[in-house]
């Protein structure tokens, strides 16, 4: 069956997809409920470090798009 395409209806994408919402919830605070403090610390800081680094990423993209290009002078 490789390669086969199974369609799913959409009423049953909209009920897996509310199943996952209520469980990815309940996920992330299963999860800080029973880490250490340092071990939030650690998960707190990676998710602030990727956030800046997009954010960075996000203004460079702006800067680029709306900065003319600069063309090499020629020297003669």
């Amino acid at each position: 069956m490789e390669g086969m395409r199974v369609k799913i209806p959409a009423e049953v994408r909209a009920a897996m997809a509310e199943i996952a919402r209520k469980f990815g919830r309940q996920g992330g605070k299963a999860a800080a409920k029973n880490m250490t403090p340092e071990q939030r610390a650690a998960r707190a800081k990676k998710a602030a470090d990727a956030a800046a680094r997009k954010r960075t990423a996000d203004r460079l993209a702006r800067e680029r798009a709306t900065k003319p290009a600069k063309k090499a002078a020629k020297r003669k």
